[in-house]
């Protein structure tokens, strides 16, 4: 059983290949949030970007999020900075055009909140046009050479710093989600896929050596609950305190 754990899958996600109906991606984008809620990215980004951009005294920040799906974890920066007293501009990045306008359906209370379709190899912005650039549970879904490209182009396109969120590839994770873990998911992208992602993601001195080869400098690699890597990178002369919440808005 453990030899399956000792390199990464490439076997694709049904969210890879298509083969799925709109009403199963409908409920996917349901459970998503839940496991979200349940098993920490969001805590996971409170950890690291809110606690650095909080740490260096930044009062307002530009993020962008990199295969936001239905752009949860830029809420829950918005609420953030709300009540922080910080201004933010956030803007999430989706190929899909269906999690294209869940950002904006979903956001209706965030005025900060802003979605663009495009492509994570070939990001449409300018270099340094965001403080910040963050995707979660998302390389995964991408063999080595395009997650270094992604890597590169985050790295590009923030001026501060990036943070990567993704799964852990343990033999306890696998266990876990496919045992009582479907006692609680329904849909059956989540049921098949959410196996295969764990199977499809990283050691951390996979992601590390991925950052390396990217370029990036000051990295990190973090193990956070539950079964999370946070991959953090910042580019140098960067930690001081800054005021660039209009970052974004050149698009």
């Amino acid at each position: 059983m453990f030899e399956r754990f000792r390199q990464r899958s490439y076997e694709l996600e049904h969210l890879d290949k298509g083969d799925y109906t709109a009403e199963e991606y409908e409920g996917c984008l349901v459970e998503l949030r839940k496991i979200n809620e349940w098993l920490g990215d969001a805590g996971a980004l409170k950890r690291t970007l809110l606690a650095e951009i909080a740490r260096d005294g930044v009062k307002g920040f530009s993020v962008l999020d990199v295969g936001a799906g239905s752009g949860e974890l830029l809420r829950v920066v918005a609420e953030w900075a709300h009540a922080t007293g910080r201004r933010a501009n956030l803007v999430g990045l989706e190929l899909n055009a269906r999690s294209a306008r869940a950002i904006l359906e979903e956001s209706g209370n965030f005025f900060e909140i802003s979605s663009v379709r495009g492509d994570a190899l070939g990001l449409p912005f300018d270099d340094n046009q965001f403080d910040y650039a963050i995707c979660s549970l998302f390389t995964h879904h991408f063999k080595d050479e395009a997650v270094v490209s992604i890597l590169r182009e985050m790295s590009r396109v923030a001026r501060r710093s990036i943070f990567v969120i993704d799964l852990h590839r343990h033999p306890l994770a696998y266990l876990l989600y496919t045992t009582a873990g479907h006692l609680f998911l329904h849909n059956r992208l989540i049921r098949e896929d959410g196996a295969l992602s764990i199977l499809r993601s990283f050691q951390p001195s996979e992601l590390f050596g991925l950052a390396q080869r990217a370029g990036l400098k000051r990295i990190k690699v973090e193990r956070r609950f539950a079964f999370r890597l946070v991959l953090s990178a910042s580019k140098e002369g960067t930690r001081g305190v800054g005021d660039r919440g209009d970052a974004a808005r050149k698009r």
